[in-house]
């Protein structure tokens, strides 16, 4: 960024200084010599401030917590609603005929209503806009099923062994080593081997 006395100055924006009238492309055509000559000096620029506007409206400056727990409940209550709708369905031919709703649907319900209650609760707990934002903001608030973390098991080859795969007519051997597979061919033979 450019200043001369303090004043910001702009590429391709005209300026005056000690009566004189520089045009709009002379920033852009001179040397940093020729604009330090006439007092222009070079300054980092300034950060520009970030805040987030769902909870701030400016730097330092929260929004009302009271409010904002209101819209974040509401939020979440119309989040649970859209996430049980699809299955609203099986509950109505319930009640009219008694058909019955398959388990997983019930169980599914059963948790999206529980992680909404658990949200509003954890939003009615906080006491102040940054608390609120930060619980907002979290993985934990985004999340509306259960993470189930499987681990199969993996069986890794040890090193230095190899195993030898019987290959296709014409292909005497393959062996697969390290992560190198080597092989031989009979003579005559036009197939390739497949990986």
């Amino acid at each position: 960024m450019l200043q001369l006395n303090g004043k910001t100055l702009r590429y391709d924006k005209a300026f005056t200084h000690d009566g004189i009238q520089y045009p709009a492309n002379w920033l852009r055509l001179t040397s940093l010599e020729e604009k330090q000559a006439i007092g222009i000096v070079e300054v980092p620029d300034q950060p520009q401030a970030v805040w987030d506007q769902r909870f701030y409206w400016g730097v330092d400056n929260p929004k009302d917590h009271t409010q904002l727990v209101e819209q974040w409940v509401a939020q979440v209550k119309q989040t649970a609603g859209s996430m049980l709708s699809p299955t609203d369905w099986y509950i109505v031919r319930n009640s009219e005929n008694g058909s019955p709703v398959p388990q997983e649907v019930l169980d599914r319900r059963i948790e999206i209503r529980s992680y909404s209650n658990q949200k509003e609760t954890a939003i009615e707990a906080t006491t102040t806009t940054e608390e609120l934002a930060a619980y907002v903001t979290s993985p934990e608030f985004s999340q509306w099923q259960a993470v189930e973390v499987v681990e199969e098991p993996v069986e890794e080859p040890t090193s230095g062994s190899s195993t030898p795969i019987s290959g296709d007519e014409g292909m005497d051997s393959i062996i697969f080593s390290g992560g190198v597979v080597s092989g031989s061919f009979s003579a005559g033979t036009t197939d390739t081997p497949t990986p």
